[in-house]
């Protein structure tokens, strides 16, 4: 564990802040934060990866340090790379610019770019690792999730009234949360690589799926792919609003179905069918996405999809928007998750609660209990 030095901590707290500038523009890479202090102690440098394939954080800092980097510290949120891709490694980077120490709060877990700390204390630098490990990774928990599992983190996001509904007796829900909760969607949609909606969001809503953040110009804000999940083909018709040019789609379809008629509208995913033949296989979805560089998603899909989704235990992060509203009848916010017995539930940490206009944001995660059911 590194120590508890405060200009380091401080120092750290910043590049984990950085970091998070890059949400939404680095994947599949991770994104990362760096600070350089001199050899007093004292800000020289700092910078954040910004995207795929560009410099990575340890080269936009040291690059504004310049010559005072020599004998000073580099707070780094991720353990750095040892390994040349697109750039060099930022290891080598680090020794070239005569650095006394580096810190850096999560170790690297992917196999090929791993090593970085090791290669720095062969080099005589000074080396500690776990400062602010916890806040570090919740930045990066997509990119983790990704290396560790195998497959994209997904955040679960749903609207609904206080009583559970996420639409009238009738099935019209516009509007059921406050411009606020709708405001923050899109911030969501944004920063993930995916998002994910069922046939019957499709065929009931005909959404877009589009990222639009206030404040940003369309050429700043990262669209997501639109993934459409349905399974037998009939769902998305010609003149769908998902079929815009706004970002790429994909739909997903059973490997069994009839698909003639969408040929031309957009790239189609086979993929086997769930258990019982209703609906596709989860893991083979995350599994097909995560081959094309999707780290994370965003899972806005119905009661169904949802349902199928938490029976998969495939759901990383619950962000439910809660508004002020009772309907009393309606479809609920989720369906049949193959859960029977209450000792069954699927139990959830609350890390956040907020106040968007009149509804409440809970954000939640899988207990450690029930991440370990997943495999």
């Amino acid at each position: 564990m590194a120590t508890s030095d405060p200009a380091e901590t401080a120092a750290m707290r910043r590049a984990i802040e950085l970091a998070a500038r890059g949400l939404g523009h680095t994947s599949p890479n991770p994104v990362v934060g760096c600070v350089v202090l001199d050899a007093e102690g004292r800000t020289a440098g700092e910078g954040w990866h910004r995207r795929a394939g560009g410099p990575h954080a340890e080269i936009h800092a040291l690059r504004a340090a310049g010559e005072r980097a020599r004998g000073g510290t580099a707070l780094v949120t991720l353990e750095p790379c040892n390994h040349s891709g697109r750039t060099g490694p930022c290891a080598q980077a680090l020794i070239d610019a005569g650095v006394a120490r580096v810190v850096y709060a999560v170790s690297d877990p992917n196999p090929t770019a791993t090593g970085g700390a090791a290669a720095l204390a062969e080099a005589g630098i000074d080396v500690e690792g776990g400062l602010l490990a916890d806040e570090a990774a919740a930045v990066n928990e997509a990119w983790l999730t990704s290396v560790l599992r195998g497959r994209p983190f997904v955040l679960w996001k749903y609207a609904a009234t206080l009583d559970g509904r996420i639409a009238a007796a009738d099935g019209t829900s516009r509007w059921i949360s406050s411009p606020e909760s709708r405001a923050d969607v899109h911030r969501l949609r944004a920063r993930a690589d995916a998002v994910i909606v069922g046939s019957g969001t499709a065929r009931a809503d005909d959404p877009q799926l589009g990222a639009r953040v206030s404040g940003l110009t369309d050429d700043e804000v990262s669209q997501p792919l639109r993934v459409v999940v349905d399974s037998g083909a009939s769902a998305v018709k010609p003149g769908a609003r998902v079929l815009d040019g706004t970002a790429p789609t994909l739909i997903a379809v059973a490997d069994d179905a009839v698909t003639a008629h969408l040929e031309g509208l957009a790239p189609l995913v086979r993929l086997p069918r769930a258990a019982g033949g209703r609906g596709l296989h989860i893991p083979a979805l995350l599994q097909a996405l995560h081959e094309r560089d999707v780290r994370s998603v965003l899972l806005e899909g119905g009661p169904t999809l949802a349902g199928a989704f938490l029976a998969a235990r495939a759901v990383d992060k619950v962000v439910g928007y809660l508004a002020p509203v009772l309907l009393g009848a309606g479809p609920a916010a989720v369906g049949d998750a193959g859960i029977t017995t209450i000792g069954q539930a699927l139990r959830l940490d609350v890390t956040e609660t907020a106040r968007l206009g009149p509804d409440l944001r809970i954000t939640a995660t899988p207990t450690r209990h029930t991440l370990h059911e997943e495999n």
